[in-house]
């Protein structure tokens, strides 16, 4: 596997003492390559170092061979970004912005221009809306405009933050695909708090905890560490939900029962369970996370009946070397 981005004996240190990440090494290869973890494990932090916007306080990272730090402006020539926001260009039209951006980033000849820009589109999905105004664009849309600005350049890097972020099931959906066909033909980096998120596609990721990458491996390899954690168990309507050494992921209830779907730690499953035979991605990734007792730090969402699993904590502001705040 060619390695797109290396990270060497990472460390950051926020003022104030706080660790983001201690000792990260990490090398990530062609395709789309997931980033989870925890609330302040250290995701935001190793995303800002790898797009060139933050400095480490000690180690290395180099996207292509190019050094993040010292050779910033090769490393962006490579990169495509999408942040967790983007809603800016509200009342340009969808083609005017990728025409703008399209120029900037050196597409000088109008008419290699046009092309470019009617081939992105396309190729997110948005042909059909070049003339509406963003304003006038569904959330969805919005984060459509927001791939097709990062791709116009043709990078060989995409950085996707929280990609589906207020999307409802059927764009989630839409954005998994082009997701996965888009990671074809370069390197992905999502970092998502929705585990499905990274959908079928995605054959290689990481979870961060405290500054520490504590997995390191494919989707399958996660839910074969879930293997006799993940059970149902079934209880009278009229009796009190259960309690144990589990994390409650659902309940479903028919006519005269309720039957709750729970991940538990190592010797946890109570008795008269039954072992649910395919864990989701999503149940994986808990029951690793209760394993290693940090049930805790797992927020609530929809996507994941009781609990989910990770979520992207905003660092304190990202600076440049020179210590001013920096921007892609």
């Amino acid at each position: 596997m060619s390695t797109t981005v290396a990270a060497s004996g990472l460390r950051h240190v926020y003022k104030g003492g706080t660790v983001a990440l201690d000792g990260v090494d990490l090398e990530i290869g062609a395709g789309l390559f997931g980033l989870l973890g925890p609330n302040g494990a250290g995701k935001s932090t190793l995303m800002r170092i790898v797009c060139t916007l933050l400095a480490p306080s000690a180690g290395a990272v180099s996207v292509f061979g190019h050094d993040a730090v010292k050779e910033r402006r090769a490393v962006r020539a490579h990169l495509g970004y999408l942040p967790q926001e983007f809603g800016a260009w509200r009342l340009h039209r969808v083609e005017e912005v990728l025409d703008t951006l399209a120029e900037l980033s050196g597409l000088d000849e109008r008419a290699t221009r046009r092309e470019r820009v009617d081939a992105v589109l396309d190729s997110v999905g948005l042909g059909d809306v070049a003339h509406r105004k963003v304003k006038k664009l569904s959330g969805g849309m919005r984060r459509r405009l927001g791939i097709a600005q990062a791709l116009i350049h043709q990078p060989r890097l995409l950085v996707v933050d929280e990609p589906t972020v207020g999307l409802d099931p059927e764009e989630r959906i839409r954005f998994r695909q082009l997701m996965a066909t888009l990671g074809r033909e370069r390197t992905i980096i999502l970092s998502t708090h929705i585990v499905a998120d990274l959908g079928t596609g995605c054959n290689d990721l990481a979870l961060l905890d405290a500054g520490k990458i504590v997995f390191r491996g494919s989707p399958t390899q996660l839910l074969e560490r879930a293997a006799g954690q993940v059970f149902e168990l079934a209880l009278p309507l009229s009796a009190p939900q259960p309690e144990g050494d589990f994390e409650i992921v659902s309940r479903t209830d028919s006519l005269n029962e309720a039957t709750y779907r729970a991940v538990a730690a190592p010797g946890g499953v109570p008795d008269g369970a039954r072992i649910a035979a395919s864990p989701t991605l999503e149940e994986g990734y808990l029951a690793f996370m209760v394993a290693r007792g940090r049930a805790e730090a797992l927020v609530s969402d929809e996507h994941f009946g009781q609990h989910d699993k990770v979520d992207l904590a905003e660092p304190p502001s990202a600076t440049d070397a020179t210590g001013k705040e920096a921007h892609p």
